[in-house]
């Protein structure tokens, strides 16, 4: 019987260790998946301590009926039944005391908000820099590459983080490869996984990374390499975030960058990032960073529904709890979605700021730092994102092309969304841009440079802009062709640049721009010109 009862222990405490392997929780009492595995474990330990009462007095089942005469609960299960209680009052109590209800001034300023200038941080767009892609549009991308990769394809499937993040001043989107399958994983595990998406999302070019050395930890690897089991045996009181993100450093070198959960109020709430684990894929080296020394290079520590969430904490508070219930004086909150945007090197989570009694109207928009959770408001009165997807839908409605989430530009000094339209495929068809404060100025493109030519059209005609809002871009490079052209009596200069598939035209009427007859094909020269799609007039050589 002594026997029976130790081997008993024994197996409850494996059931309990295989269980911890699975769940994974943080030794910490701030995390609810470390309450909830005690409550597992208490409760088990319960139950089998009263089944081993039942068996001890004889009680028996009779077609599904307990027959016994006596049914006395013994001291050990009194005992755990008092700690699954106590716990179970811990924890509903410590939720109440965490919560906004008894904490509103708390939470409305666990995110400080600065107000800025719209004109003065965001530059004028270059279209040839605009970040085309969305999430959707880079998985079809990354899919389509994945297919022509032979040696790799029957192995392999790629991921679906397709993480934004700024890589040598370009604004790009990595998504690590994965293992086909269980089967997959065991032929190859040994190597690691050979590769990695690299998506440039101005010029949609799509690599497929070969390493010299596979990724051998991963979200889809298994035991002990698998990455969040590797992050919880080094940090077992960590609580890490539910997204980590796949990012790269300034050499190509892939890492997954993890932040861990920081409460600022009471056991679970006023949740932001205290520590970045840096991890790295390959190897499996991990560095632990203070939030305020995390490296320049990385780009994601805060994720955008942590972001959004603050800055709603932020707006719906400002008056007390009662008051965003109730009154709902001076309540604003996010709209619903948002986008990023490459700025200062960093990336930046966009969204709307509205009010909450749900009108089609922005009161401004906030820019917040997914590496520093700096976060900016800028008073731009204007409609809805989805006013603006609404509009731009509107032009194509014969084609039935649907509008992706806008991203926010600066065209000619004005707040403009600009839109991808996509077919039923999530194929990018055409282009719209939508001023922010007069969304029924629609102007649709083919190319993110005819809708630009289009929309700056559109301004001029309402006397927003003058008819030269385009002057002044320049362009640097060798020479690789330079034809004179008679047009009409007068004479031009078509010339050809290194780097772009641009024609300059150089009006010899101009005394100013005389000077390019003493340029030859191979000479570097620097031309400020008016961008007209293709044939652009040059009005200063530098």
């Amino acid at each position: 019987m002594k026997k029976l009862k130790i081997g008993a222990v024994i197996a409850l405490l494996v059931i309990a260790c295989i269980s911890y392997y699975v769940m994974l929780p943080a030794i910490n009492i701030h995390s609810t998946g470390f309450w909830g595995f005690l409550f597992a474990v208490v409760a088990l330990f319960c139950a089998a301590a009263f089944f081993r009462d039942l068996k001890k007095q004889g009680v028996t089942w009779n077609s599904g009926v307990i027959e016994t005469k006596t049914l006395a609960v013994s001291p050990i299960v009194k005992f755990l039944l008092l700690i699954f209680g106590v716990l179970l009052v811990i924890f509903i109590i410590g939720s109440i005391l965490s919560s906004p209800f008894m904490n509103a001034s708390k939470y409305q300023s666990l995110l400080k908000v600065e107000e800025r200038n719209f004109t003065e941080d965001i530059k004028e767009a270059d279209y040839k820099t605009i970040p085309l892609l969305d999430k959707s549009s880079a998985s079809i991308l990354g899919n389509r590459k994945m297919g022509s990769m032979v040696d790799m394809v029957s192995q392999f499937e790629v991921a679906d983080d397709y993480a934004q993040i700024n890589y040598n001043d370009k604004a790009v989107r990595v998504t690590p490869l994965i293992y086909a399958s269980g089967i997959k994983w065991l032929t190859n595990q040994s190597k690691g996984i050979p590769a990695y998406m690299l998506i440039d999302m101005t010029t949609q070019d799509t690599e497929c990374v070969i390493l010299e050395e596979g990724i051998k930890y991963s979200k889809s690897e298994f035991f002990n390499r698998n990455i969040y089991r590797h992050l919880r045996f080094h940090y077992p009181t960590y609580i890490f975030d539910d997204q980590i993100f796949f990012e790269i450093d300034d050499n190509g070198v892939p890492y997954w960058v993890c932040p861990v959960k920081k409460f600022n109020i009471g056991l679970f709430g006023g949740q932001t990032v205290g520590n970045v684990v840096l991890c790295n894929a390959i190897t499996g080296e991990c560095i632990d960073y203070p939030i305020e020394e995390v490296p320049q290079w990385i780009d994601k520590a805060y994720s955008a529904e942590l972001l959004v969430q603050l800055y709603d904490y932020y707006g719906i508070l400002k008056h007390g709890y009662w008051n965003s219930v109730l009154g709902q004086k001076d309540c604003l909150q996010t709209t619903n979605g948002y986008n990023y945007l490459a700025l200062e090197d960093d990336v930046w989570v966009y969204t709307g700021v509205t009010s909450v009694s749900g009108d089609e109207s922005n009161v401004g928009f906030v820019l917040m730092n997914q590496r520093t959770m700096e976060t900016r408001f800028y008073e731009v009165e204007g409609a809805i994102e989805d006013s603006a997807m609404s509009s731009a839908e509107g032009q194509v409605q014969n084609l039935g092309y649907r509008a992706t989430f806008p991203l926010l530009l600066n065209i000619a000094g004005e707040p403009t969304y600009f839109i991808a339209l996509k077919d039923d495929a999530g194929l990018v068809k055409k282009y719209a841009m939508v001023n922010v404060q007069k969304y029924q100025w629609v102007a649709i493109g083919d190319t993110v440079k005819e809708c630009k030519k289009e929309y700056q059209q559109l301004l001029d005609t309402n006397g927003i802009v003058s008819s030269q809002a385009g002057v002044g871009e320049t362009i640097t490079g060798k020479i690789t062709s330079i034809a004179p052209i008679v047009i009409e009596g007068t004479t031009h200069y078509y010339i050809c640049v290194e780097g772009s598939e641009d024609i300059f035209d150089i009006d010899m009427t101009d005394e100013n721009l005389i000077q390019i007859v003493r340029y030859v094909i191979g000479d570097r020269i620097t031309l400020e010109f008016n961008d007209e799609l293709g044939l652009n007039p040059v009005q200063a050589i530098k």
